[in-house]
């Protein structure tokens, strides 16, 4: 049986559930899910292998990053555009309580200069009913020409066999470009400095600047099978320091107890996690 491929970009405002429906999808944490601005900062690829075919899924920095032009904003702008280009269909989320005509038709009318397929795919259905959904669809199809259109719910997982059947339909003849058993073209280290970054995002809520970057130290197994893992939070102006401690340094505490939780939970493996703050001397 010959194998197949396809490759999807998976593009949307903030919030609309991107990371939720890779992560879903894959059956694996591959992106992280925050409802903050831009928590995706990189391209990230999860790889879903059914049968011959294999699916491979870029989750994107929001759509805002389509026409923004500021330079603090040039890598998610990168990023976002490196996804459309290297995919062979994309699939445009939307949240379904946030919908703006305008806004879409603007957004898909932008997609369309990559001459790429286009799915609109209507997420979180399960918070309102199909009749004030398919209205929105109608007016779609009048203005932007496109035939194909999903209703689902990444969160519960509902509709998602209808999308991935359609997904699998549309494979290319192709060698694969990942090996069977891999969920992700990133290796745990990413994912693991993810989780502390979401951690602090949480619960720091709009205090510190997005641009704080998680390095790590020591990534390593031990005899008993554990896993040690020291992380630094590099910073770029040294009163983020306090922030980050937080009084008596329950901030920290809150933010390191919560990704050791996680990456334990996601790597079934007891872990010990520590955390150092470090001013960064590029800035």
């Amino acid at each position: 049986m010959k194998k197949k491929l396809l490759k999807i970009s998976i593009i949307g405002k903030t919030n609309a559930g991107k990371s939720t429906l890779i992560n879903k999808i894959i059956g694996e944490t591959i992106s992280i899910i925050n409802k903050k601005v831009n928590t995706t900062e990189t391209l990230i690829s999860g790889i879903l292998n059914i049968g011959n075919n294999q699916l491979i899924f870029y989750d994107t920095p929001g759509i805002q990053h389509l026409k923004n032009i500021q330079k603090n904003n040039k890598n998610f702008k990168q990023s976002l555009w490196n996804g459309l280009l290297k995919s062979d269909l994309i699939i445009y989320l939307i949240d379904v309580k946030t919908y703006r005509f305008d806004e879409v038709v603007s957004n898909i009318n932008k997609i369309k200069e990559t001459k790429k397929e286009i799915l609109i795919v209507f997420n979180k259905c399960e918070l309102i009913s199909k009749d004030k959904i398919l209205p929105k669809i109608k007016e779609l199809e009048e203005y932007l020409k496109i035939s194909e259109y999903f209703l689902i719910s990444a969160k519960k997982k509902y509709g998602l066999k209808n999308l991935l059947k359609y997904l699998e339909d549309n494979c290319y003849n192709s060698d694969w470009i990942y090996k069977k058993d891999e969920v992700s073209d990133k290796d745990d280290i990413f994912i693991t400095n993810e989780i502390t970054r979401n951690s602090i995002l949480k619960f720091l809520h709009n205090e510190i600047p997005y641009n704080l970057k998680i390095i790590n130290k020591v990534f390593k197994y031990l005899r008993n099978g554990d896993l040690k893992i020291k992380q630094e939070i590099l910073i770029n102006n040294s009163r983020y320091k306090k922030i980050i401690l937080g009084r008596s340094g329950d901030k920290i505490k809150e933010i390191r107890e919560k990704s050791q939780i996680e990456i334990s939970n996601i790597l079934k493996k007891k872990t010990h996690l520590y955390i150092n703050i470090v001013k960064s001397h590029n800035e």
